[in-house]
């Protein structure tokens, strides 16, 4: 079955846990904006992340406070910063790389930190059921406009979920896709 999802591109972001976000900052976190996925915001503070002598400045804080610190890049940015991050679903950090994020305040270390976030479709458990898809399942994704391509995702199902597909920006440009396009999602029967 085919159906239209539209897609939301995730730049570089970071994930932290209050105690490190603490480390870094001597305001409370703020938000900027409210993100599709519920709870979830991109706030006003931001990081550098740094790489000996290779350095990405102002990349933004996704919250609320998470149990585990995660950096989340493109390969392009990976190439910028001289690392060599795993693929992976978020929180999937174990012999991933290590990264330091650092602000005016301080720099903080973070160990098995940073990945490329794997492409995924985003369902709530009701979506989930209409469109028969289970949590992690395989789904193709067509994209048809002036670069036309398949690629794979996988479904992501929680209670709270918002209904769209996240790629990183190295996939929005080699399809020519922005943020609130749609494209088509294939799930088998």
């Amino acid at each position: 079955m085919f159906y239209k999802v539209k897609a939301a591109v995730s730049n570089r972001h970071v994930h932290l846990t209050k105690e490190t976000y603490e480390m870094l900052f001597d305001e409370p976190i703020s938000k900027r904006n409210d993100l599709n996925q519920i709870g979830q915001f991109a706030a006003n503070q931001t990081v550098d992340l740094v790489c000996g002598d290779k350095l990405i400045e102002n990349v933004r804080i996704v919250g609320p406070f998470r149990l585990y610190n995660q950096v989340e890049i493109s390969k392009n940015d990976a190439r910028k910063l001289g690392l060599n991050p795993p693929v992976r679903t978020s929180g999937d950090l174990i012999n991933s790389e290590d990264i330091t994020v650092r602000t005016k305040k301080a720099s903080v270390i973070l160990n098995d930190a940073c990945i490329i976030a794997d492409r995924h479709v985003h369902f709530n458990t009701f979506d989930a059921d209409k469109y028969n898809v289970k949590d992690k399942d395989k789904l193709k994704i067509h994209f048809m406009g002036e670069k036309r391509g398949t690629i794979e995702a996988f479904a992501k199902v929680s209670d709270d979920g918002y209904y769209e597909l996240h790629i990183d920006t190295d996939d929005a440009n080699a399809f020519l896709v922005n943020s609130g396009d749609e494209v088509v999602l294939e799930v088998e029967e």
